[in-house]
């Protein structure tokens, strides 16, 4: 199908962000100043929010958060293990500015920033990175999403994200954002132990890591988790099994240093996807017997799926493996001193990642929800080839003068990225029942088969095998200047990626795949991206900053659908433009980042479950908030992101004017805690408020708040035990919904667990 072309949306209407302008924005910044030079000479400024940190994510030199002119936010070990997340999805929606729907379970989360639209699966605009490299080099693959292979365990030092700045030039595929794992060196000599289980649910789990210094400048760091339970839900089986080990060795001289990593993952996790429910006069309504927070539907009544392979055979599977992800790693990292300001930075890392995904989508909620039965499609997808190669090479050389510091930086990043999946999704119909549903025949009686096989679901659309290849090459280059209190920086990207391989299609009359339908990719495309940003020290503790950027995401398996992809016709490309400002400042125990954003989307898509082609430009702005403050033993840290965003212009011209789908006006998040001699307590509160489930913006997703709560009691020195409750409240709080309103997806209900942690 090709899209017809839209044009460039008209300007920026005055819509209302009340009380969020930008001449506000500057009254602040004068009030501020008086208050920061007024407290400067009286104490020392609390760094709550860590502004003194070195950014490593998305930064072409290495200075402080204050005095970049970018949006960033760091975790360490020690806040996340207050935060309670049970997965890495969970730990991102602690980050403002960040919107993270974590209800998929371990992996296949949504995940996006400011305003910039969720309109397909996983993280198109953010890419997901390990030390500083992607996990994918997409972040939209179809049942393939980055998260699915990321742990965030006791390997973990910290986590830094970057919304919007240079990330659309420092990186390929990211123009909304970083996130960046960052593990641990064995810097630091010690290590943990911990033992989990849950309370009110199944789960077993042990964390351990340690590293430490082995002389002459060498050190190391190894560290996993085992884990086997319930998962997340009350599933009634082990749906969670298996774990990852993850060890590094690092040898640092006189010029720099080297390090070899290794990982090696292997798990299931169950996946959840949206549960049977009906909408009225636009809300949302529950289904008596299936609760959206706990309904799983993987039952032993439903305990095998077979499915045709990629070959021409038979594979029978254990549908409680669910998301079966494998991933083994070797990375290779390093830094030189070339002299005279020169240096030489190296990253590379080879990745071996299949699985299978499985779960079970509600194709209907019966006959107006009222039925006794609904048919339940498994979508059973082979992640036949995801593995990846990437390189990075750096050189970056840092000139003194009269006119000021020059950090000038070259480099080159290539990318190969497998993506190879087969689908062969058969229908049964289940009892509508969120615990232990049955699997009936197409009379309501009990059956173990299926009432459609692959080759007949949704007209035998969704038969298929592909096998893509795609390469990315990517120069890039950084100029920044630093004379006394002001930065100045730009940054330049080219994005060259090649596509070839090949797609097939079902034979559907004759059950086999039809070498007649196969297509071939075979395709380029380009983009060069910009970003240019300065940032002005008004004080010590204060800074005012302001970036305007470009940047590109290329789909992959996205465009398997619709146009020719043998070059013969050119390929969509999805396009933010972005400019944002605001302010850094700390004082009296308080730290506070602003930012102001407008960002401008264009981009186009398909959906697997509504079979509709999309081609949709999006306009946002707002306010984005975070703030950290300190008193005696209370600490709080939170943000909150206030957003006005439209479609501006689309293929479907009745959508122009609406809000995009699940974007809230208001997200919010909140952690205090406190600390009693060895007791400390505390939550991690994240709200939202209401939102539409379609771009049609008729119906209603309403506004929750979600709160994590924990509690931790020090033995010793080196013991701890502690608890703590996610969606301790069990509130109800919707995600996503299909478009026609038959099916929602919600956040896990209330879970438990206690924790008894060894340091040493």
């Amino acid at each position: 199908m090709q899209h017809r072309s839209l044009s460039r949306a008209p300007g920026w209407r005055s819509a209302p962000l009340a009380g969020f302008r930008l001449h506000a924005l500057c009254l602040a910044l004068a009030g501020i100043s008086l208050a920061s030079q007024a407290q400067e000479a009286a104490s020392p400024a609390t760094d709550g929010l860590k502004l003194d940190q070195v950014v490593l994510t998305g930064s072409s030199t290495q200075v402080s958060k204050m005095k970049q002119s970018l949006s960033v936010s760091s975790i360490d070990a020690e806040q996340m293990g207050r935060i309670g997340a049970t997965n890495a999805a969970e730990l991102l929606r602690s980050v403002p500015g960040l919107r993270s729907e974590s209800s998929g379970g371990e992996g296949n989360a949504n995940i996006t920033v400011r305003g910039v639209p969720l309109s397909a699966g996983g993280s198109r605009y953010v890419q997901m990175q390990e030390d500083g490299l992607p996990v994918l080099l997409f972040g939209d693959i179809a049942f393939g999403t980055a998260d699915q292979f990321l742990r965030a365990d006791y390997n973990v030092d910290r986590l830094e994200v970057v919304r919007g700045g240079s990330a659309s030039t420092l990186a390929s595929n990211s123009p909304g954002g970083l996130i960046n794992f960052i593990s641990k060196t064995g810097k630091e000599t010690g290590g943990s132990l911990g033992l989990s289980a849950g309370l009110g649910n199944r789960l077993w789990r042990v964390d351990a890591d340690y590293g430490a210094s082995l002389g002459q400048g060498a050190s190391f760091h190894v560290g996993g988790y085992q884990r086997v339970g319930e998962g997340g839900r009350p599933t009634g089986m082990n749906t969670e099994s298996g774990g990852q080990i993850k060890a590094s060795f690092t040898q640092k001289f006189e010029q720099g240093f080297i390090r070899l990593s290794l990982k090696a993952l292997n798990d299931k996790t169950p996946s959840f996807m949206p549960v049977p429910v009906t909408v009225s006069g636009g809300q949302i309504h529950e289904i008596p017997g299936i609760d959206p927070r706990k309904a799983f539907f993987i039952t032993p009544s439903l305990a095998r799926d077979t499915s045709f392979n990629k070959d021409g055979g038979w594979t029978t599977t254990a549908t409680r493996d669910g998301l079966h992800v494998k991933s083994t790693a070797i990375g290779l990292e390093g830094s030189l001193d070339l002299g005279g300001g020169l240096r030489l930075d190296e990253k590379f890392r080879k990745s071996s990642n299949s699985g299978r995904f499985m779960a079970l989508f509600p194709a209907d909620n019966g006959s107006k929800g009222t039925a006794s039965s609904f048919t339940g499609t498994l979508f059973n997808t082979s992640l036949d080839d995801l593995g990846n190669t990437f390189n990075d090479l750096k050189l970056t050389q840092v000139l003194q003068s009269g006119a000021g510091k020059f950090n000038v930086v070259g480099g080159l990043f290539y990318g190969s990225q497998n993506v190879a999946q087969t689908w062969f999704w058969n229908q049964y119909r289940l009892s509508m029942s969120g615990n232990n549903a049955q699997v009936l025949d197409a009379n309501g009686n009990p059956s173990s088969a299926p009432i459609a096989e692959g080759w007949s679901t949704w007209g035998g659309c969704c038969t298929r095998t592909f096998d893509v290849q795609y390469t990315q090459t990517s120069p890039y280059a950084a100029l920044t200047w630093e004379q006394g209190p002001l930065n100045l920086d730009i940054s330049l990207r080219r994005d060259e990626q090649k596509a070839s391989g090949y797609s097939l299609s079902g034979d559907n009359a004759n059950k086999r795949w039809d070498a007649a339908s196969q297509k071939t990719i075979d395709y380029k495309v380009a983009h060069t991206s910009y970003s240019l940003g300065g940032n002005y020290a008004l004080s010590k503790d204060l800074s005012i900053f302001a970036r305007a950027s470009n940047g590109v995401s290329f789909s992959a398996d996205r465009l398997l659908y619709g146009n020719p992809l043998d070059g013969s016709v050119p390929v969509a490309l999805n396009e933010i433009d972005q400019q944002e400002a605001g302010l850094k400042w700390r004082g009296a125990g308080l730290s506070v980042f602003a930012t102001l954003f407008n960002a401008r989307t264009s981009e186009s898509n398909y959906e697997v479950t509504t079979q509709k082609f999309t081609a949709n430009k999006y306009k946002a702005r707002g306010l984005e908030l975070e703030a950290a403050y300190t008193l005696g033993e209370l600490r709080l840290s939170g943000g909150a992101t206030f957003t006005t965003a439209s479609i501006s212009a689309s293929n479907d011209a009745s959508t122009v004017g609406k809000m995009p789908r699940r974007q809230a006006r208001v997200v919010w998040q909140l952690s205090p805690s406190y600390t009693v001699g060895p007791l400390e307590f505390g939550a991690s509160l994240v709200g939202s408020g209401k939102s539409y489930g379609d771009d049609q913006n008729t119906i209603t997703m309403p506004g929750y708040t979600v709160v994590n709560g924990f509690l931790s009691y020090q033995i010793n020195g080196k013991t701890t035990v502690s608890l703590q409750a996610n969606n301790l409240f069990n509130a109800l709080a919707y995600t996503e919904i299909e478009g026609d309103g038959h099916a929602a997806r919600a956040l896990n209900g209330r879970s438990v667990r206690a924790t008894l942690k060894f340091d040493f």
